[in-house]
């Protein structure tokens, strides 16, 4: 019996010393870092992106986005991700712009945000082409590419109607003729380096073709 009473005596002592050491060891660590919540991005504030837009965009672009200057972008109805990107690539430098550069400088990423979905909300006007014979190459060439010199077709990214897809490519439907030429030339030349695909595309574009898709990019509905 004493025997017996001192193996339990002595059990309870180790099960005893081995909570305590457990509980020490809890408390000696470090407590678990807490999870960090998700980022939150604000939702665009489109009162203030008007304002905005009206303070530094709308002598270039018109009030309402829809550029009348045949240089300048129409921006109204553009999806509002392709706006932002190009507002950010000016200001960092990937998009030269001795223009473009200056006017974004000082805008903050909220500010520029909160221009790309306003503009993006606003009706686009329709354009329309100019040349009879042009608009039937750059239909061609819009619809069909090029085969024989591996040119894809621009409808196979920008859609047959020129709406392009939100967030990937950008809406060229009704763009001025003059802009879209000046974009593409830029691209086969290298003077626009923001985007490797489109270089790669236009570099075997030539003059007669840049000036016949932009025709026919400008009419489209």
């Amino acid at each position: 019996m004493k025997l017996l009473a001192a193996l339990i005596v002595s059990t309870s002592l180790i099960t005893s010393a081995a909570f305590a050491n457990v509980e020490s060891a809890k408390e000696a660590a470090p407590a678990a870092p807490a999870t960090p919540a998700a980022t939150k991005v604000a939702k665009p504030d489109l009162n203030a992106g008007s304002a905005k837009f009206a303070a530094a965009c709308a002598a270039c672009h018109n009030a309402d986005g829809n550029s009348a200057i045949p240089a300048n972008p129409k921006l109204a109805g553009q999806h509002p991700e392709y706006i932002l990107a190009q507002l950010q690539a000016f200001k960092s430098g990937k998009r030269p712009s001795s223009m473009m550069n200056g006017m974004v400088a000082g805008l903050t990423d909220e500010d520029m945000r909160n221009i790309a979905y306003w503009v993006a909300a606003q009706k686009p006007k329709a354009g329309f082409a100019k040349n009879a014979d042009l608009v039937k190459l750059g239909e061609k060439i819009y619809k069909g590419g090029i085969a024989d010199r591996q040119v894809p077709a621009c409808a196979g990214c920008h859609s047959p109607t020129g709406a392009g897809i939100p967030s990937q490519y950008p809406r060229l439907s009704g763009q001025h003729a003059d802009y879209v030429a000046t974009q593409l030339t830029a691209f086969r030349d290298g003077t626009r380096k923001n985007n490797a695909s489109m270089s790669q595309v236009v570099a075997k574009l030539n003059d007669k073709e840049i000036k016949a898709l932009a025709d026919y990019i400008a009419g489209l509905r």
